[in-house]
């Protein structure tokens, strides 16, 4: 984000000064304003209804991820959550995935992976988890979620319950 707002790197002499005040600004309000995408409540429901563990396997930091977990109700039915500084690697590393298959007590090759960026699709194939390329998130850009080699792609939560097979 220091790069598209700044265009400097991690080298740059101010990199770490404006980091530290873009995460101080960030704790103070990553509450505000976020929101699940549309059909995630739903779908999230399902799985809950159809008692399939669901989980959250993020890059973000835990003193991000927890308060936004905590704040909004969807979570609440997360079987685990999985931070970014939870494992000693963050994605495309596979040791985050694997540590969620773990927790939820599943192999890999049982988990299916849904991700918007191509790391998550990295970091799924190279845990042996099933992958799909979500269209609907986050995709940086230029990124063309169809290089990434997913083995499915949907462009809404909705269509990853088709993928299951649930009603």
């Amino acid at each position: 984000m220091l790069r598209a707002a700044f265009d400097i790197s991690p080298e740059h002499g101010e990199y770490e000064a404006l980091k530290n005040e873009f995460f101080d600004v960030y704790a103070g309000c990553l509450t505000q304003r976020t929101q699940a995408f549309d059909g995630v409540t739903h779908l999230l429901a399902s799985l809950v209804g159809q008692h399939m563990p669901w989980g959250v396997v993020t890059n973000k930091a835990e003193r991000f991820t927890l308060p936004i977990t905590r704040s909004m109700k969807l979570f609440a039915t997360a079987s685990v959550v999985i931070c970014g500084d939870t494992t000693a690697y963050a994605k495309p590393h596979p040791e985050p995935l694997l540590e969620a298959a773990s927790r939820l007590g599943l192999a890999p090759g049982d988990c299916i992976y849904v991700g918007d960026d191509q790391r998550d699709i990295l970091a799924g194939r190279a845990a042996g988890m099933r992958t799909v390329a979500a269209h609907y998130g986050y995709l940086g850009p230029g990124a063309d979620a169809s290089t990434w080699g997913a083995d499915a792609e949907v462009s809404s939560p909705l269509q990853v319950l088709n993928l299951l097979e649930l009603p």
